[in-house]
């Protein structure tokens, strides 16, 4: 009589339990072609020539000196134009645009002649108080190109307050910060809804009850549910880097290498999700619940860990709750050290071991609470 293997039964579970995922179209869609569209809509952020200032010429300005040129060249500033049908201009569709907020400014430029007889130029601009940040670029902006002129006209050149000396290292492109940022949404909200409702459809089935009174041990029964769902979420991280180096030029510095740190860090962040997918499927009594404790468990987190923006853009008190309160963050952060700045998965220990205790504490309260019926 052949005797009974654990093994044989846990590949057998994982295979079924594979199978089920694939056969589920919702699966693919919500992990691979939602990041897939949240990638190449925000990798193409920043990818310009920075924010665009839309400015009107007032009635009288003077456009027939240099400082008219230098205004309508810089990459920055549009001049918008409001002309009427009989070649004159529309002074209340422009009052109403710079109202609007639909222009920054209206541009006034004068050439007067000082005490001294030499011409001066003087750019006066109207703006209100919702042009917001346009006041100070706009007005560094005007003060740098008058004086750059004026200087010129006297034989000067402008002297830099500030000299920079900047040397190649490898160009940085906002799909660098993206990404791993996509990666995380991507396996945060996957993992921990494909976790949460299998087991608890499994356990509303009987189906953890049917498993329970076979030979099959119960970790072999919880790996093989389990693993299937994570290789799935690990199969997609790997594609969707594949596709952010292949078509959006997205940094693995170390080559192979990197790529092979950065899935042993996704393992790492799916094996907590994994119990925090079990807490979740154990505590619930119906699956109408489920999706408001993953609402308020990841939410949080994919707004303060990273994913969209910098932390860095947060006050003081709440970049310390987001940097070391938040298992998210720790898994941004330490992908975009290993993918762009060349650091190895063993010196990312501060973000590996938060994680650990986050693991530690998930599986703790997960041993706890998991229930087989």
């Amino acid at each position: 009589m052949q005797k009974f293997s654990q093994f044989r039964a846990f590949l057998a579970i994982l295979k079924a339990s594979f199978r089920s995922i694939l056969s589920n179209p919702s699966a693919l869609v919500f992990s691979f072609l939602f990041p897939v569209i949240f990638i190449f809509i925000f990798g193409s952020f920043g990818n310009g020539n920075g924010v665009q200032y839309h400015i009107a010429l007032s009635d009288n300005a003077d456009t027939s000196n240099e400082v008219y040129r230098a205004i309508k060249a810089n990459p920055l500033i549009t001049i918008q134009s409001f002309k009427k049908g009989d070649g004159g201009t529309d002074t209340a569709a422009r009052q109403k645009a710079l109202e609007k907020d639909k222009i920054s400014a209206i541009v006034n430029i004068k050439k007067t002649t000082g005490p001294d007889g030499k011409t001066h130029y003087q750019v006066l601009d109207t703006l209100t108080n919702a042009s917001g940040n346009a006041i100070n670029v706009l007005g560094q902006i005007f003060s740098g190109i008058t004086s750059e002129i004026e200087l010129r006209a006297a034989g000067q050149s402008a002297k830099e307050s500030v000299s920079s000396y900047v040397y190649s290292i490898r160009p940085y492109r906002n799909i660098d910060f993206v990404l791993p940022g996509m990666l995380g949404f991507s396996v945060l909200f996957s993992t921990l809804f494909g976790i949460s409702f299998t087991f608890f459809q499994f356990r509303q089935q009987l189906i953890l009850k049917r498993f329970y009174a076979t030979p099959v041990s119960r970790m072999n029964i919880l790996l093989g549910i389990g693993i299937s769902r994570l290789v799935f979420q690990l199969i997609n991280v790997l594609m969707l880097i594949g596709l952010g180096y292949f078509f959006l030029h997205f940094t693995l510095i170390h080559g192979a290498l990197t790529f092979i740190e950065m899935s042993l860090l996704t393992m790492v962040m799916l094996l907590l999700l994994l119990g925090v997918g079990l807490i979740f499927s154990s505590i619930v009594k119906s699956d109408t619940s489920i999706p408001l404790l993953i609402n308020l468990f990841a939410f949080p987190q994919m707004l303060l860990s990273g994913t969209f923006f910098p932390i860095d853009v947060f006050p003081g008190w709440l970049q310390a709750i987001c940097r070391y309160g938040l298992p998210l963050a720790q898994f941004n952060d330490a992908m975009r050290k290993i993918s762009f700045t060349g650091l190895h998965l063993w010196d990312c220990w501060k973000e590996l071991g938060i994680l650990a205790v986050w693991i530690i504490l998930v599986y703790i309260i997960a041993i706890r609470v998991f229930k087989w019926e």
